[in-house]
């Protein structure tokens, strides 16, 4: 993360020295003590030079392109091409200045467009009087070709600018929606990871704990039975990890029959009878295996049953206090509906992470989840089947 602000940097470094090849323009302030050579002009360009040269460090180094700073160097730019214009007809570069650096200073086009007409008029103004109420030959008289001509510069360079702007702002704008977009795809990867690590250390740790407790109880009475639990416990500690390797890794494919398996021995192991139950009968789906339990679901649909499946096994064998959980799935209306059921004593109920993350799961493939609470607990999620809608009131 530390690279962007780094590269950003460096990018408007690089900026701010290419800037300063422009400063080439203000070679028109020494065309006339060249060719009219003379102490006076020489040290008054030299001047306007050095005062020109700090108005343009402040400006470029004002990286800001909204800031008041910026708005008064173009200020004092144009002012000081007023005051040199008159007796240096090269100054008109500091007018041409003033107009390149409004369109990258305002944002609003009819702003730029609104002072660089008022640019023009007062350009034009003194001219205008330079030339007419000055006598010819004098140090300040100033022809129309040099005004016209100034004022023609200003309109193209400051035009041409306002396009180069508006690409300019158009770029930040896409960069910063890429940012953006990078940092919610981040943001967007951790909170899955963190789902789907809950969903696997959750359920499997609840499973080591069980067959670490009962092989506890059995190692007096039963050595044999506590050596295959203990067994067992580190075949769920491996599985646990090659899950979580996977879940980081972003690939987590959930075969729901396999998953059916899973959960009648995590019940087992706490006690609890699992009753699989299909409308109509389906033997397929009563043995957790066969087309009967996969029928009209995609391989995502799949895994959110499954890791829903999951989440509601880890929460009887935690909290429900169950003998029984009934498992059934119902296509009718055209919906999928899985509903997971038990006999235990839930406390009141809270949304927690787990099933905050299986709503999502269910949510983000156009499904609905509900959780009811009577006689147990009744987890209901329903599924729109082949692409189709699922309409706001079905359950």
């Amino acid at each position: 993360m530390s690279s962007k602000p780094q590269s950003a940097a460096l990018a408007q470094t690089r900026q701010r020295n290419w800037a300063w090849i422009w400063l080439a323009y203000t070679g028109f302030l020494f065309i006339d003590p060249i060719f009219d050579p003379s102490r006076a002009t020489w040290l008054g360009a030299l001047a306007v030079f050095a005062v020109f040269l700090g108005i343009f460090t402040v400006y470029v180094r004002t990286t800001d392109s909204g800031s008041p700073l910026r708005h008064w160097m173009i200020a004092a730019t144009f002012v000081l091409g007023l005051v040199t214009f008159p007796w240096n007809q090269g100054a008109s570069c500091l007018f041409v200045y003033a107009a390149a650096f409004i369109p990258f200073a305002v944002e609003r086009i009819r702003r730029v467009l609104a002072l660089m007409l008022a640019e023009c008029l007062v350009v034009l103004a003194e001219g205008w009087y330079c030339t007419v109420h000055v006598a010819h030959g004098s140090a300040f008289h100033v022809g129309w070709p040099n005004t016209l001509i100034a004022i023609f510069l200003m309109v193209v360079i400051g035009g041409g600018n306002i396009f180069f702007a508006e690409q300019k702002r158009a770029d930040c704008r896409l960069r910063a929606a890429e940012e953006e977009n990078v940092a919610l795809a981040a943001v967007a990867e951790r909170e899955r990871i963190a789902r789907d690590l809950h969903d696997v250390l959750g359920h499997t740790l609840s499973v080591i704990v069980l067959k670490a407790e009962l092989a506890g109880r059995l190692v007096a009475a039963d050595p044999a039975r506590a050596s295959a639990e203990i067994a067992d416990v580190e075949r769920t500690a491996r599985t646990a990890l090659a899950e979580v390797r996977e879940a980081i890794g972003g690939y987590r494919a959930r075969v729901l029959a396999a998953e059916i398996e899973a959960a009648r021995r995590t019940l087992d192991t706490a006690g609890v009878t699992l009753v699989v139950d299909n409308e109509p009968a389906d033997a397929a789906l009563a043995s957790g295996t066969g087309p009967g339990v996969t029928a009209g679901l995609n391989a995502q649909e799949e895994t959110v049953l499954a890791l829903a499946l999951r989440e509601a096994v880890t929460n009887i064998v935690r909290h429900a206090r169950a003998t029984r959980c009934t498992l059934r799935f119902v296509t009718e209306a055209g919906t999928r509906r899985l509903v997971v059921e038990d006999n235990g004593q839930h406390s009141a109920p809270r949304e927690g992470n787990g099933l905050r993350g299986m709503r999502e799961r269910v949510e983000s493939i156009g499904g609905q989840l509900r959780l009811e609470h009577e006689q147990g607990t009744r987890l209901l999620i329903t599924l729109p089947l082949s692409g189709q809608p699922l309409s706001a009131g079905t359950a």
